[in-house]
């Protein structure tokens, strides 16, 4: 089952409230707030890769207070 880390920036301030919001997308395993360089990190797993892209697009992406993310695809464990 593909899986992606997420680091993701949030506006100012805002980083409990988009960590609440991850914890309700099903995709998402495991969601930190972070010190350094990015505000969120987030643990996601899809069916498919396709399945995967769309999580992040569609569902992490759009999320309100979300400037910017950076995906990296797990390739082996």
């Amino acid at each position: 089952m593909p899986k992606a880390v997420v680091l993701i920036n949030t506006d100012v301030g805002m980083e409990d409230e988009v960590a609440k919001m991850l914890a309700e997308i099903p995709e998402i395993k495991e969601a930190y707030i972070v010190y350094g360089v990015y505000d969120l990190v987030a643990i996601v797993e899809a069916p498919s890769f396709d399945d995967l892209r769309s999580v992040i697009v569609n569902k992490i992406r759009k999320l309100p207070h979300i400037k910017s993310t950076t995906t990296l695809i797990i390739v082996e464990k």
